[in-house]
């Protein structure tokens, strides 16, 4: 069985709440389709409020906003920096976004609590699995019963999970608030393991850490943009629009190197690994999407299981995909 220890870092906050290469013209003719058949209303211009963590997933939503996509669409998006999920729980639970990037089980835990909002497409994400540079852990199973820094009830004690049954392992968690705290422990061989996104893991892997498994390779996705309820009913032209804006982003990353937008994601205190990261990048990045049922539907056990929820949400109750191509 996992045993969950908590470290307390010095000089960190506690925890409150546990493509495609088509052209311009063919993604906008696409939105234009998706607006025509949802019968989406036409942006209002009222201002979307938009909670993002300094990861992967938010390149296109910071470059949307920064080069002038979104207001060329007719979206008034402001973004929120958090973090840790657990701050930027906090500022949903006060009424503070519209939106969000986060994942399937948040977005459960929030319903579950009268927080309503719907997962509205998937995000571009590739969590890895670390060890320690004197550990001598070079594969995913030797992490057996060993100890593994990670944010529980999050995607990536699911991801963590899902790596862990496959090679029919246990482990314990050590729960470090902070990812200098846990990059500190991982470095100096205090923890065995860490689960970490980019740009993160590639400045550890770059540090001497050990790369054992990435989501991405493994086809395991969890991740997702969702919008309150109030909004997706208030809004949906400003929903539709931010997406189109998004998937405008995503074209510009496919067809511009990263030196041209670095000052961007560095003004978003993105650091310089982040760009060696996308630099090397061999596959694009693709358009908005839904989320797959069944795995949406492994989550949502998994959550349930974890004593997160009370009842099984079914895939139709949490999600809302009218404004994506799908």
């Amino acid at each position: 069985m996992k045993k969950i220890i908590l470290v307390l870092v010095m000089g960190t906050g506690l925890f409150i709440l546990a493509a495609c290469g088509a052209t311009t013209e063919k993604v906008a003719e696409s939105n234009e389709q998706l607006k025509s058949e949802s019968n989406v209303q036409a942006p209002t211009g009222k201002e979307l409020n938009i909670g993002i963590l300094p990861a992967e997933s938010a390149i296109p939503i910071i470059l949307a906003k920064e080069k002038g996509f979104f207001e060329e669409v007719g979206v008034n998006v402001s973004i929120k920096t958090f973090t840790s999920p657990n701050d930027r729980n906090v500022a949903v639970q006060a009424k503070e976004l519209d939106g969000m990037i986060g994942d399937v089980m948040s977005v459960a835990t929030f319903y579950e609590h009268g927080v309503q909002m719907k997962i509205t497409s998937d995000i571009s994400e590739d969590f890895k699995i670390l060890s320690a540079p004197q550990s001598g852990i070079t594969e995913m199973a030797g992490l057996a019963d060993k100890k593994v820094s990670l944010v529980p009830n999050f995607i990536l004690e699911y991801i963590m999970d899902e790596f862990a049954t496959e090679d029919q392992f246990t482990y314990e968690i050590v729960e470090i608030p902070s990812f200098a705290g846990r990059a500190e422990a991982l470095m100096s061989n205090q923890i065995d393991g860490v689960v970490f996104t980019e740009p993160q893991a590639s400045m550890l892997v770059q540090q001497g850490a050990h790369l054992l498994g990435s989501s991405k390779l493994a086809g395991l996705k969890g991740g997702t943009i969702s919008f309150m309820d109030e909004i997706i009913q208030a809004q949906p032209g400003d929903i539709a629009g931010f997406y189109e804006g998004y998937n405008k982003a995503v074209d510009y990353m496919n067809t511009t190197d990263v030196s041209e937008y670095a000052d961007i994601l560095a003004a978003y205190q993105f650091p310089e690994a982040m760009s060696a990261y996308l630099s090397n990048m061999t596959d694009e990045y693709s358009h908005a999407r839904t989320i797959n049922q069944g795995q949406y539907e492994n989550i949502i056990e998994w959550t349930k299981d974890k004593e997160q929820i009370t009842k099984t949400y079914s895939y139709e109750e949490l999600t809302d995909f009218q404004f994506i191509a799908h």
